[in-house]
């Protein structure tokens, strides 16, 4: 059973009042709209400056001590672990595989959709087999609850590793899973259902 079957969708998955009405929107009204929705993700970020701090000096701990970050995501959450962890070699010259991204469904899920990867948290726990204890895995999920998100966070937690998940859901499930939660308060997408 997934939490979609046993909970309430998380606020990130709400309908947006804001937004309910994309469809009937002339062109500039709708852009107009949606930036200013993006907007509230800017203020969201802001507000947890200091848990974004916290985590850039764990990182940057792990990275000293010649460790590597994990990130473990699904959908457009892992998509964009991927595209850090790919950018970080050329923008920072951090040497490959210093950064590492785990995306549920693999390789195929950057570019298709894979479906119900996202619920499997033996997979999560499967791709976080070569995480070490000198090691910082961040879980990526919107809604805080991804399953593999959940199984990756355990499997790095149990293997002594540093762990953090960040979320758009302050009150999302696997914050307990790790030392470090970043709750974005961003409330409902513009588009409902478009973080996957």
């Amino acid at each position: 059973m997934t939490w979609r079957e046993t909970a309430p969708p998380p606020l990130t998955e709400a309908r947006n009042p804001a937004t309910h009405d994309l469809d009937e929107l002339s062109v500039p009204e709708l852009v107009d709209r949606i930036t200013g929705q993006d907007r509230q993700a800017l203020l969201a970020v802001r507000a947890v400056r200091e848990d974004i701090a916290h985590l850039v000096a764990m990182g940057v701990d792990v990275v000293r001590g010649g460790g590597r970050i994990h990130y473990f995501g699904a959908g457009s959450s892992g998509r964009f672990g991927v595209l850090d962890a790919a950018e970080v070699i050329p923008t920072f010259g951090v040497g490959p595989r210093v950064f590492v991204a785990h995306l549920a469904g693999g390789p195929a899920a950057m570019t298709d959709a894979v479906e119900d990867v996202e619920d499997d948290a033996d997979a999560g726990a499967l791709d976080a087999t070569e995480v070490t204890q000198a090691d910082l895995a961040i879980g990526l999920s919107a809604s805080g609850a991804t399953a593999y998100v959940g199984g990756a966070l355990r499997r790095a937690r149990a293997t002594g590793a540093a762990t953090a998940l960040v979320s758009a859901n302050p009150s999302a499930p696997l914050g307990a899973e790790a030392d470090l939660h970043i709750a974005l308060a961003t409330g409902p997408e513009a588009v409902t259902g478009s973080t996957g």
